[in-house]
Parts: C-alpha cells; structure tokens; sequence
C-alpha cells in the first residue's frame, strides 16, 4: 500500500535531516522502509539515497587520495551505488534528483580515477551554472565536495595541449573550482553552526537551511578549503594566495573550522616568513563597516572570486554564495609583516593547546600524536619568529604552556629549555635540562648545555664538571668527547680559581691542563683547544709556554679574538708593552667597537705612551658608549605597549640582571659592547648585596634606577672609573671625584666606586675615610682583591699592623699571583721585625712582578 502523503514528506524530511548529518546507516534503514512501501513516486529518491550512502560509506573508509591503488576492489564494492545512482537517473528529474546523481557519479568515479568520466558527469550536471530550487545545508556540501572533486580531477588529468596558454587557463580553472569549493564549504559550516544555535527552538519543518546537530567536515572540504591559496603561491603569485589565506580566515569561524583554521594560520605565518620582507609586504585590507543586519554580512558579488550559482526566487541570479565575514570599525588589523605573523602564530598556539589530547590511552594514541605534530609545528614558527626579535621571554612563556601536554617529548623540553636560556632564566633552564638528560641520557648536547649553564652562569663548578663527566661517559668516540674535555678543563680551571688551600688548587690546574690537552688531542685543528692551553699556562705564570699554544692557536684562526687578547696580555707579562700595543691594535682593526680591547689599550698606552694619550682611547669609549646603547636605551624608556613593540624591545629590565656582570673591576675588559657572558665567580654574594642595596635606596627615594638594559649602565661605570684611575695617576683629585660622581649616579652602592672614592682619600692622605670606603667595599664583595690589599695597607698606615697582616694574608690566599698583595704583606712582616717571613713575601712579589700582564689574565673568560 502506497505510503500518504504525509507520511512521505515526514520520511523525506528525516531523509534530508540524516543526510546532512552524514549518517548513513540512518540514511539506509530509511531508504529501505521507503522501497518496501513500494512507493513509486519515491523510487528515485530510494535509489538515489542508496546510491549515495553506499558511495558515502565507501569513501569514508577509504578517502580519496591521489590515485586509489585497488580500482578492482573499488569497482566490485561499487557496483551496487553504480546500479542505483543508474536507476535514479532514469527517474523524474523534477526535484533535482537526476543532477545530484550526476554529481555523485563524478565522485564515483573519481574514487575509480577515471578523471575524464569524472569531468564528463560534471559536465552533464552543469556543475557551472547550477540552478537549483532549494538549497539545503546537505545541497551547499554536496555542490562544494563537487567542486573540490573537479579540481582535483583537473589536476590528476595530464594537459592536451602544450600551450602555455592553455595550461594557464587550466591552472586557474583548477584554483577556481578549489575557491567556489571552499568558499561554499566555509557558508555551509557556517550555517550548520547557525542551526545548532538554534535548534532548540526550531521546528522539524523543512527550510531553506536545516539545522544540524553534527557537523563533519571531511578531506575533500579541508582539501578545497586549504589547496587554493598554495596552489597560488606555487604558480608564483605570492599576493594572491596571501590574500586567499587572509579571506579564509576573515570567515565568520565555526566550530567545524577550528582545527582548519589553526592549519591555514600556521601556513600562512610559514609563507610570511619565508617569503615576505617589510619592502615587499602588503597589509590586509580593512574590512567594511556592518550593514544594517548586524556585525555578519555576506560579501557582496564584486569582491573576490565566488561562486556563481543561481538560486531560484533570489533578487539576484549571479549572486555569488561566499562565507559570512567579520567585520567591523574595531578590528585589529596589522600593518607590519612582524604583526600579522606573530598575531597568526598566537593563534595558531592558542588552537594547539586547546585541540592537544591529554589521555595517554592507546585509543588516543593517533590523535594525540596528530595534535602533537601540529602544535611542534606552529611551536618551531613561533622559536623562529620570536627568536629574530630576540623575545626570549615570551618565547619560553609559549613553551611553559606547552608543557601540559608534552610528557616525554624530547623536542619541546629541549626548546623550552633553550628559550629558558635565552630569557635569562638559568635556574629553571637547568631543571628542565635535567628531565631532557633523563629522557635522553645519551646525547651529549644536553650533557653540554647544562655544563654550560653551570660554569658560565650558575656558578655551580662541581655540578658542571659532572655533567662534563656525562659526556665523557660516552666514550672517546662519540663525536662530543674533546667538548667534554673542553668543559672538563674549564670546570677544573675556575674550581682552582676559588679553591681556598694551595695544593687543591694545584691539582686542579694539573687537572684542567691535562683536560685541555686530551681535547686538543682528540680534535687538533681545533684552535679553541689551543687557546685554553695557552690560557691554563698563563694562569700559572708558564709564559713562554703560553706564548707557543697561543700562537698555533692564531695560525689555525688568525681573526680569533681571545687568542690575539690573551698573546697582548702574555707579551705585556714579559714587558713587551710596544709589542703587545700593536697586537691590540692589529686586534681592533677587526674589532673596533669592541670595548674589552680598548680597555687593555688603555692601560698599554699609559706605560707606553702618557695618560693623556690613554684618556683620549677612554673618549672614544664614551663615543662608542653613546653611539651604541644611548638610542637603544632611549627607545627602551619611550616604547609602548602595542603589539610590534612588545616584539622588538628588550624584557630584561634592572630586576632581571644583577650586578655580577661586571663584580670584578680587575676584569671589566673582558665585557664587550654585547651583554656579558659570564662574571667572576667569586662575587655571587657582592652582586645580591648590591642589588638589595640598590633596592632599599630605591625604595626611600634616594635612588632612581636607570631605565634600560643595566649591562649597558655598568658598562658606562667601567669607563667612568676607568677614566678616574687616570686622572688620579695624573695627580688631578678633583677630576677624578667628578668622574667618580658621574659613576656613583649610576650605581651608588657598587663597591668598584666604594673603591675609588677610597683611593682617592688614600692620594689626599685622608686614611681614615679611606679606610671607610675600603671596608665598605669588602662588606660588599669580600672577593674584591683591590679593595684587601689597599685595606691592609691603610690600616698598617694608621698602626694597626696585626689586623693588616689578616687582611693581606686573606688577599693573597685568595688571589696567590697578586703581586701587590704579597709586597704589602712583606712591608708589614718587616715592621713586626718577621724578616724571613717578609723576605719570602718581597721575593715571591718580586718573582711575580716579573711574570705580571698589564691586566690579569682572568679578565679573558674561561666559557664553555
């Protein structure tokens, strides 16, 4: 018995309903009552439905890729959707039904790679001018999977003309289907979403748009909706695939397109930062004001390409169907290449660490492998982005978020500590370097990095040459041994620099010595290794046996800049001050805004020159200061808040760098104009004392911190100071308090300008206010040699020789090749009448004296 009418249109609206979800099992079991009610009226829309849902079914299972390897096995299992979607084309065609089989046999027969059928049936259907009575959410899908299915053959079908013409109209046909095709994709997840919205309180009539409670979005749709813009850009028009990635993702976003678009923004960050400089980028173009229906409107059909479908009882028969777009007269818009990268990568973030699979079930094991692989992605653009703008700090900020969902992934804990690293943040970089090491406890880069971290930062020597002795574990044969040898040797040199009784700091030099040695054994043409060896002599006063080392060192790399600073020092340890001047200049020819060398000319051009020569060096100092640091700090105090700002300036603020940059006044030449990469290490405690000073004046108003980057301000200090020592070796007091004062305003209650002002009462023989300043000094930085030896000198002055013979005593046993020290020591024994003690002390000051350079040879950095 014939099915009423009213029941018909009940199934055809569950039909449709179904459909539109992709439920096809639903779908059949629907298909299948409609055949056994026998209904004739509606035996073309059975088998089209058949027809499909075995089509839909197959595909789902296997998706369409570039060409099917089984077509036996997909025409076998296609026969019966072939037999039906025949049977519906032979039906009634009033309702469209003998056009949608068409199109699903394009499909089909794609899934067969018979491309040329493909684009037969397409053909026949009209695909491009299209005229439909009704458009469901199920009609826009099936409309643009057609699209998508036709560019795609168009691309698999090899051209049939060498026309270069011709192949151009193909190549912008394909790129044309693949736009009508996600532009009809975008309006129809739009819709879906709009339905859900409502779909409470809407009825189950049928209506121009169903709602639908799912929505899936499949390749074909995410192929046509990503394929266009890369086809552009690969047929060489860069602007045009830009702006097809901008328009895409302009589109009023669904729930459906989410991950879509997390992809589209990461490729179009990629193609920014490959392919666009700040010369050849364009700014996307505002987007129009809101219409009278609100902040959603639909382009109009003069914008960029649409698709031109005609839809009955619509104003207007050329009206192209594109997504709705956001607009509106407060959106953010970029307008520098920078901008629109960095706001695209943010995004792409945000939706990775949103969409990331936190279950470690194997059941989610693809998935969770897939959201990996797209978050590593948008997080190496990001590194790279960031990086060019050195904004490690945010940099390591995006990698602390990924860390929810990066258990046991190497590669994200060894960039987050790397960024960690580069922000400054050594403490922390050091903890996550540890978990890599457990990850990976063979590779011996992480092994390296954490050494570095510990010698050249964190101060934690025994904990560094463990980790040295990790890469050493390895074997002479892994390819990091003579690094590992390299930081051996370092360790053990700057262990021996601390170590407090003579005979372990002896056997710590032999230790590094003969580190340093295996590594140049294990890598010869190394000159880096060479240079150590030289450098581990010098430290222990072997100077002609430094000499040789440093210079195979500069044979093998002759612009090295350590070697050349370390063979002036070793020439003026043999009082070759003419000659180690010139090698300082041949030097700074290479280098000449290097502030660590004109340091040292300072100093040679006294002895070698006068004072006045050395105070114009000192001017060109302040010269390069200016010229360097003044625009940069300026901009640091004036920069605002917006987005490129925030990327281009520098995070490290006053609270962030401590004074140990620059604890050792003996040891300023060794920071350039770039920020220091180490500090002495015997002024830790100094540093955090300054700093809290710094802090409490700060906090009563009697101190103003200078805005910027404080390296750059303790740099000034070095060459204030530096200029004073001048000045006073002239006999002109005056000059050098002003220099003095020029420095304190920087930094007040740093005890290199404690030690100053005490020289300078030392000079007016004012002994008890030097005295004051000296002792305030050493409360500051016990470490300070200076500040010891000129104490003990001044307290000997004023009669106190038993708590003066303490005071140098500690000075030497800190610092045993200080010269100074031990003569003032031997003056002291001889006044309490100990004249074998002090003819041993004036002895060994003597034999010192003899091997001593213009500066110490700690003032070139032992750095891993």
């Amino acid at each position: 018995m014939a099915a009423s009418k009213k029941q018909t249109q009940r199934l055809e609206t569950e039909i449709e309903k179904h459909r539109a979800e992709c439920n096809w099992q639903k779908v059949t079991e629907i298909a299948k009552q409609l055949h056994s009610k026998g209904s004739t009226s509606l035996e073309t829309l059975t088998h089209l439905i058949l027809g499909e849902s075995h089509l839909e079914t197959y595909l789902k299972e296997h998706p369409l890729k570039e060409k099917n390897p089984d077509i036996a096995g997909a025409k076998k299992t296609l026969e019966s959707a072939k037999k039906h979607l025949q049977h519906a084309m032979k039906g009634e065609a009033k309702y469209g039904w003998v056009q949608e089989a068409r199109l699903l046999f394009g499909k089909l027969y794609y899934a067969l790679s018979d491309y040329e059928e493909c684009l037969g049936y397409y053909a026949k259907a009209g695909l491009d001018d299209l005229t439909v009575e009704t458009m469901s959410n199920r009609k826009l899908r099936m409309i643009a999977e057609a699209f998508a299915v036709k560019g795609m053959a168009l691309e698999k079908s090899p051209p049939k003309t060498t026309s270069k013409i011709k192949i151009a109209q193909m190549e912008e046909q394909i790129i044309s289907c693949y736009e009508k095709s996600g532009d009809i994709a975008l309006l129809y997840l739009q819709e879906c979403e709009k339905g859900r919205s409502s779909s409470l309180s809407a009825s189950s009539s049928s209506s121009a748009f169903a709602a639908a409670p799912s929505t899936y979005v499949g390749p074909l749709l995410e192929t046509a909706i990503q394929r266009a813009p890369i086809l552009h850009i690969q047929m060489g028009d860069l602007e045009r695939g830009i702006n097809r990635f901008r328009l895409v993702l302009r589109a009023v976003e669904s729930r459906a397109t989410q991950n879509m678009r997390m992809t589209l923004a990461r490729q179009l960050a990629e193609v920014l930062l490959r392919g666009v400089c700040d010369s050849t980028y364009s700014p996307p173009q505002p987007p129009l004001g809101p219409d009278k229906s609100g902040s959603l409107s639909r382009p109009s059909a003069g914008g960029v390409i649409g698709t031109a479908i005609k839809v009955a009882g619509m104003k207007s028969a050329n009206l192209a169907l594109r997504p709705k777009q956001y607009i509106g007269e407060h959106l953010f818009v970029p307008k520098e290449v920078t901008e629109e990268t960095l706001l695209l990568l943010l995004i792409s973030e945000s939706l990775a660490t949103k969409e990331a699979i936190l279950s470690r079930s194997e059941e989610h094991t693809k998935s969770r492998v897939y959201t990996l692989q797209n978050a590593c992605a948008v997080y190496d653009l990001l590194t790279i982005a960031l990086v060019k703008r050195a904004q490690y700090e945010m940099l390591s900020e995006s990698f602390d978020r990924s860390m929810r969902f990066s258990f046991e992934e190497f590669h994200l804990w060894m960039q987050f500590a790397l960024s960690l690293i580069c922000a400054g943040k050594y403490q922390r970089a050091l903890l996550v370097l540890r978990e890599c090491h457990r990850m990976e406890p063979k590779n011996a880069l992480v092994a390296l990095h954490a050494a570095k971290l510990c010698f050249n930062h964190l101060q934690r020597m025994d904990e560094g040459i463990d980790w040295a002795k990790k890469v050493l574990e390895l074997g002479d044969d892994s390819p990091y041994a003579h690094k590992g040898y390299q930081a051996l040797g370092i360790g053990c040199s700057l262990k021996a620099s601390e170590a407090p009784l003579q005979a372990e700091r002896q056997e710590l030099q032999k230790k590094a010595l003969d580190a340093f040695m295996r590594a140049y054994s294990l890598d010869e043409n190394n000159h880096e290794h060479l240079f150590y060896i030289g450098l581990q002599y010098a430290l222990v006063r072997q100077i002609s046996e430094a000499i040789g080392f440093v210079r195979k060192s500069l044979k093998l790399n002759d612009t090295h800049l350590e070697s050349l600073h370390l063979l002036a020092l070793l020439l003026s340890a043999q009082k070759k001050y003419q000659e180690a001047l010139k090698v300082i200049e041949i030097a700074l020819s290479g280098h000449p805004s290097n502030l660590s060398l004109l340091f040292t000319k300072v100093k040679l051009e006294e002895f070698v020159y006068d004072s006045e020569e050395a105070l114009m060096t000192c001017k060109r100092m302040l010269e390069l200061w200016k010229s360097t640091h003044e625009s940069m700090l300026s901009n640091e105090s004036s920069r605002g808040t917006g987005l490129l700002e925030r990327v281009t300036s520098d995070k490290r603020s006053l609270a962030h760098i401590h004074l140990v940059e620059f604890s050792d006044r003996d040891s300023a030449a060794k920071y350039v104009q770039n920020p220091p990469k180490s500090s002495v290490h015997n002024s830790i405690a100094a540093s955090r004392v300054e700093q809290a000073l710094s802090e409490v004046a700060s906090s009563i108003h009697s101190y103003t911190p200078r805005q910027g980057p404080q390296q750059a301000w303790l740099l000034q200090v070095q060459i204030w100071l530096t200029i004073a020592e001048i000045y006073l070796s002239m006999k002109k007091p005056d000059e050098a308090t002003a220099c003095i004062q020029e420095a304190s305003s920087i930094f007040p209650l740093s005890h290199h300008v404690m030690f100053m002002r005490g020289l300078v009462h030392e000079y007016k023989h004012e002994f008890l206010e030097a005295k004051k300043f000296y002792s305030d000094a050493v409360s500051i930085n016990p470490g300070h040699i200076k500040s010891l030896q000129h104490l003990g000198v001044i307290l000997h002055d004023l009669g106190n020789s038993v708590l003066a013979e303490k005071v140098l005593r500690n000075a030497v046993n800190m610092d045993p090749t200080s010269h100074h020290a031990w003569n003032s020591l031997g003056k002291v024994l001889e006044c309490q009448d100990e004249f074998d003690s002090a003819s041993q002390c004036l002895l060994t000051a003597v034999e010192l004296e003899s091997t001593s350079p213009i500066i110490p040879f700690t003032a070139i950095p032992r750095l891993l």
